[in-house]
């Protein structure tokens, strides 16, 4: 038999329900990993191990009275949560310094959500302070790192969950994403990442968040695991209304049906580009070659899309996802504890006049309609999920040399150096986001040839609104 940790999401919930592995079989097996394998890895920023193993032991008394018919959705499913969601009795650090730690009083929206469809929480991942980058490095706790080449970032700012499960540490896990939070890491680590559209999964959502960009989904090994993560995440009613025949009990039951063929336009325009022009790596365009092929052998029509882009956009999505950190509550004395590109942005949006952010605002809803409109000449857009290979640790905030000696002493001041980098590395993340749109990570390539040498390369597939399920139901097809 498997290793618990070799199976596949929907295997093991399938033995948990049936009671051939117990909770706290299963919470025990995945805790010793952690322990294992986290002091090089930084997945994980806090690990609850006595509380997960109570509320294993809770869980298998549970199966023991209960009808299988009537357990939880996720029954005994041990999973983690980014440090920047809060979970009753444990510390949320934001990934921040410049914050007081204490213990959250109560669980938050998604943990809440998820501990209804009975999952055991193994803890907190690691993140970027505030979850404002594309990697997953602060000054609380080492950064979290690629489990293909420990050197090499896990992305952000769901870096540690990525690591986590692409390291085997979590069957899955949710993340969120408010500008390719969960795309841009899981691409990284060669795993399936759905951001799903606005709306649909509402415990993901943020108060912090005019423009209304973040939202919660899967981050997973294959499709059909990040299709049972939806079906937790999305009430079956409006699931079922969510272009799936009738009948169809959610995500996972229809994530094995043949798509229709469909019109791909494939694109490498950016919103991004004419404010910082980029070049995708050799990397990238293998990684778009290879998804165009598969999907091509699928039967799918792909061809080139020129879209056009306002390029006003990067200074009013600037404007609009930086709003939320302006307003934090930060004790002037403890400003200097923050990192130099979340203190920069934190001054800027605190000095802007209260009309900057209405008309970055509107904008950006003019810049969804606009996108819209062009993306409708397909059925899905396919573009590179990223531009560059996974970046050394260190490498966007300069501390690359000395990115082994944590905590550094003092980060270099460059933070728009630092964003810059971050915009040219995933330069076709945010205007999805901005669009409301689903959109899905497929790791199509890897740079030494064979699924798990080198480091891992996907595509991007974004979908009109509603098709989260066509999305998975594509990437299982791909084999992913």
């Amino acid at each position: 038999m498997a290793e618990l940790h070799e199976l596949p999401a929907v295997a093991l919930q399938d033995q948990l329900r049936q009671g051939k592995v117990s909770a706290t079989e299963a919470t025990a097996h995945f805790l010793a990993r952690i322990e294992q394998q986290n002091p090089l890895l930084g997945a994980f920023i806090r690990v609850t191990a006595d509380q997960a193993m109570d509320q294993a032991r809770a869980a298998d008394g549970r199966l023991s009275n209960t009808p299988a018919e009537e357990l939880p959705l996720l029954h005994g499913m041990p999973l983690a949560f980014k440090d920047l969601t809060d979970m009753a009795g444990v510390v949320t650090t934001h990934g921040s310094a410049a914050l007081d730690h204490k213990p959250a009083p109560s669980d938050g929206p998604l943990v809440a959500l998820l501990r209804e469809r009975g999952v055991v929480p193994l803890g907190k991942t690691q993140v970027p302070e505030f979850g404002l980058t594309a990697y997953s490095e602060n000054r609380i706790a080492p950064p979290s790192r690629n489990p293909y080449a420990l050197s090499r970032s896990s992305g952000g700012s769901s870096g540690g969950t990525a690591a986590a499960v692409a390291a085997r540490l979590l069957p899955f896990a949710p993340g969120t994403d408010g500008g390719g939070s969960i795309r841009i890491p899981a691409a990284a680590c060669g795993l399936v990442g759905l951001k799903p559209g606005r709306g649909l999964v509402p415990a993901g959502e943020s108060l912090g968040d005019p423009a209304r960009l973040v939202v919660a989904g899967p981050i997973a090994r294959t499709s059909a695991d990040a299709a049972l993560m939806m079906d937790a995440l999305v009430p079956v009613p409006e699931s079922a209304s969510r272009g799936r025949g009738k009948g169809e009990a959610g995500y996972l039951a229809g994530v094995k049906e043949e798509p229709p063929k469909l019109r791909i336009g494939v694109t490498l325009d950016s919103p991004w580009s004419g404010t910082f022009p980029f070049s995708p790596g050799q990397e990238a365009l293998d990684a778009l070659e290879a998804g165009r092929k598969l999907l091509e052998h699928a039967g799918h029509a792909v061809a080139e899309a020129g879209i056009r882009y306002d390029n006003r956009y990067p200074d009013a999505f600037t404007t609009a996802w930086t709003a939320a950190v302006g307003s934090a509550r930060i004790s002037p004395h403890r400003e200097l504890l923050l990192a130099p590109l979340t203190r920069t942005f934190r001054r800027r949006a605190q000095q802007r006049i209260p009309a900057k952010l209405t008309d970055a605002l509107a904008f950006l809803r003019k810049f969804q309609q606009d996108t819209l409109t062009q993306y409708a000449q397909w059925d899905l857009m396919l573009m590179p999920a990223l531009a560059q290979t996974p970046r050394p640790v260190g490498w966007f905030t300069g501390t690359m040399h000395g990115a082994d000696r944590w905590p550094a002493a003092q980060w270099p001041g460059d933070a728009d150096g630092d964003y810059r980098k971050q915009c040219e590395y995933a330069p076709w993340s945010s205007m999805v986001n901005v669009c409301g749109l689903p959109a899905i990570t497929l790791p199509v390539h890897w740079t030494g040839g064979q699924v798990g040498q080198g480091l891992p390369m996907g595509i991007q597939l974004v979908g009109p609104m509603g098709s989260e399920a066509l999305l998975l139901r594509v990437g299982n097809q791909l084999g992913y």
